[in-house]
Parts: C-alpha cells; sequence; structure tokens
C-alpha cells in the first residue's frame, strides 16, 4: 500500500509525544489526567503528538489539548482508521504501518512522556528505550507514574540490571514522576541524555 509524503506543517516551538492507552482503563482518574497532561501541555505552548486516536486516554488527553488551543498532531496507521474512532478535528498524518508511525512519532517530538496504558504502549515504549540503550536518540523520557501504574515495569528493567543483562547506567534512561504537574515540569526541565555510558561490545 502507497499512500501520499507525510507533509507536517511547521512548528517553531517544542514537542511532547504522549504514549497512552486508548482505553479508559477501570479508573477514571487516568482518563482524567489524561486530558489535564494535554491542557497544559497547550497552556506551556507545546506542540502535542499522538496516536491518532480519538478514544481513551489518547483521545481524552488530544482532545483537551485541542480545545486548550494548542497544535495536535495524530498519526495513525492506514489500516486502523476502519478499526478505531478518530479525532479528525486535529491535523492527522495517515502511514503505512506500525513501525512508520512510531519513527514519524519519534522524529516530530523532543520529549516523551509514558502515561498508563496497555501491551501497545508497552511496546512502544520499550522500543522507544531500546533505542536509548543503543545510542540511536538521547531525548528524555518520562513515565506519568499514576498510582504506581509503571511500578512492575521498573522492577523489571531492575531485575534485568541485577542479572547483567542491561548496564546499570540505562537507570538514568528515563524518569518517573507521580502527578501531571509533576510531569509537566519534567518535561520544561528535561535535557537530553547522550552517551549514558552503556557497555560497548
Amino acid at each position: 500500500m502507497s499512500l501520499p509524503p507525510v507533509n507536517i506543517a511547521p512548528f517553531e516551538g517544542r514537542s511532547v509525544c504522549l504514549f497512552c492507552g486508548s482505553s479508559d482503563g477501570t479508573d477514571a482518574k487516568y482518563v482524567e489526567a489524561a486530558a489535564a497532561f494535554g491542557k497544559a501541555t497547550a497552556e506551556a505552548g507545546w506542540r502535542f503528538v499522538y496516536g491518532g486516536g480519538g478514544v481513551g486516554l489518547m483521545g481524552a488527553s488530544a482532545r483537551a489539548a485541542h480545545a486548550a488551543g494548542g497544535r495536535v498532531v495524530g498519526i495513525m496507521p492506514a489500516f486502523l482508521r476502519s478499526r478505531e474512532r478518530l479525532f479528525d478535528d486535529v491535523e492527522t498524518i495517515v502511514v503505512t504501518s506500525m513501525h512508520e508511525r512510531k519513527q514519524l512519532m519519534y522524529d516530530e517530538s523532543d520529549v516523551f512522556v509514558v502515561a498508563p496504558g496497555g501491551v501497545g504502549t508497552l511496546e512502544e515504549v520499550v522500543e522507544l528505550l531500546s533505542w536509548k540503550r543503543l545510542d540511536l536518540h538521547a531525548k528524555p523520557v518520562i513515565f506519568l507514574n499514576l498510582d504506581g501504574f509503571w511500578d512492575g515495569f521498573f522492577t523489571l528493567i531492575e531485575h534485568t540490571v541485577e542479572k547483567g543483562m542491561t548496564p546499570r547506567s540505562f537507570l538514568d534512561a528515563y524518569v518517573s514522576v507521580d502527578s501531571v504537574e509533576g510531569a509537566i515540569e519534567a518535561m520544561k526541565s528535561a535535557q537530553d541524555t547522550p552517551h549514558l555510558q552503556h557497555d560497548r561490545r
């Protein structure tokens, strides 16, 4: 399948990419936090980059950013357009595959925030951190760890460190905050983290 070349309108400021669930989950606080985060990014003047869906945490965050006057860019694979309820009130880029979607989200963003989500969010952040492990990017990664949602994931990463499968320096590849306010502050102060002194094989 071929699609027209990607053409994203230029933006002079900074951009944040939010990875999060396309479901609401069982706790209304997750959806409320996603909306609060979207609104806060717009108020801070950041462009909001996300996966293009109109439901779940994804939709709540994008709608709130748009309603607050923010610039929103959704990136959606063509095959999902017939499966998901979209939010086409904002700039939506249609790509050919999940791989192209993630690459474009990475390329268009300065900082990444990871909110609660399911296996899709987990897959996205594992690839994001794997690229960082390989020094393919140095962009900040911030987990919005509401009510300890990502604690199990952090425990797994620490387990791989203890077993010698991941260098200890990799624990500096991301930060965790427990509130939307903390995520916004971390975004504003985030610095790239190049050359984390990973092992050189």
